[in-house]
């Protein structure tokens, strides 16, 4: 019984996939195609209307990197309760809440 369910399975998936249609798609015999949008201005086709757009698939950058570059410090990663480092570095740290006075 398992060996008839398999050879089912198997002949089902080899017909579904064996009526494909190979080459481009037109109407039928006595039909013509659908008319042109409003504003459009070049007849579509199936290679135009299957292609994406840049937006869609934006194109690759090979640049690799040129040159090593040292980060700067983020003056935001500081740990709880420690001060902020000054943007400027002549600028003097107030004194924290911590600090004994």
């Amino acid at each position: 019984m398992t060996l008839q369910r398999v050879l089912l399975v198997f002949g089902i998936a080899l017909t579904t996939t064996a009526c494909g249609l190979v080459g481009d798609l037109e109407p039928r015999s006595g039909n013509a195609m659908p008319p042109q949008a409003y504003g459009q201005t070049a007849e579509q086709s199936a290679g135009g209307l299957t292609t994406p757009s840049v937006q869609a698939r934006p194109g690759r950058t090979d640049e690799l990197l040129k040159r090593s570059e040292r980060r700067e410090d983020d003056p935001f990663d500081i740990a709880p309760g420690e001060q902020p480092k000054p943007l400027n570095p002549e600028a003097q740290t107030p004194p924290s809440k911590t600090d004994p006075e």
